[in-house]
């Protein structure tokens, strides 16, 4: 797929968060329960204010089926954790998830917003040196193509930390894994 076609592939793909393709993954970290992992908790009082250059070539990140995710304070091993667990969990703070280049979910310290399950939502805008940060916020940021992101991704069974895939209750996307796999690899910022 070239460049050009990806922004209209975009243009529907922001319509809603994160979506897969395939059935969550049987694993679990080593003594997580059914109920599911909760890796937010941190004494320290850690919190995570994402930048823009926070946000890099999305291939970069982890894979996990059709979303990637990183965690810059180091906590990557408990965020995989989380979204490997078909029970759910939280996911720890610093987590960056991303479906595709131009929108992310940060997930911020326990308290920033009751309301968004303290996930930060951002609208990007990238090319192939930089991102900008178009809009950020919990309830309110709509994308550069009209969608609410939390209008969305509030549809998700709360066991999944606000985290859109197949089996979660989220509305599905009108598009195929593969579909999804090529508007990633048209990343501008990926070399």
């Amino acid at each position: 797929m070239s460049r050009i076609l990806a922004p209209g592939l975009l243009f529907v793909l922001a319509a809603c968060g994160t979506q897969s393709s395939s059935a969550a993954t049987d694993a679990t970290a080593a003594g997580d329960s059914a109920a599911g992992i909760d890796a937010t908790a941190d004494a320290a009082g850690t919190d995570f204010n994402a930048a823009a250059s926070d946000f890099a070539c999305i291939l970069k990140g982890t894979k996990i089926r059709n979303f990637y995710l990183v965690n810059p304070l180091g906590n990557l091993d408990a965020a995989v954790a989380v979204a490997n667990n078909p029970a759910g969990g939280h996911y720890p703070v610093g987590t960056i998830i991303q479906l595709i280049p131009n929108e992310a979910m940060v997930k911020r310290f326990a308290g920033f917003s009751a309301g968004s399950d303290d996930w930060e939502f951002f609208s990007l805008s990238t090319d192939a040196t930089s991102t900008h940060i178009l809009q950020r916020g919990t309830t309110g940021v709509v994308n550069q193509f009209g969608g609410n992101c939390f209008s969305c991704h509030d549809k998700a069974d709360p066991k999944f930390d606000l985290i859109c895939e197949e089996t979660h209750g989220c509305a599905p996307l009108p598009f195929t894994a593969d579909t999804i796999a090529a508007v990633q690899s048209a990343d501008p910022r990926c070399p």
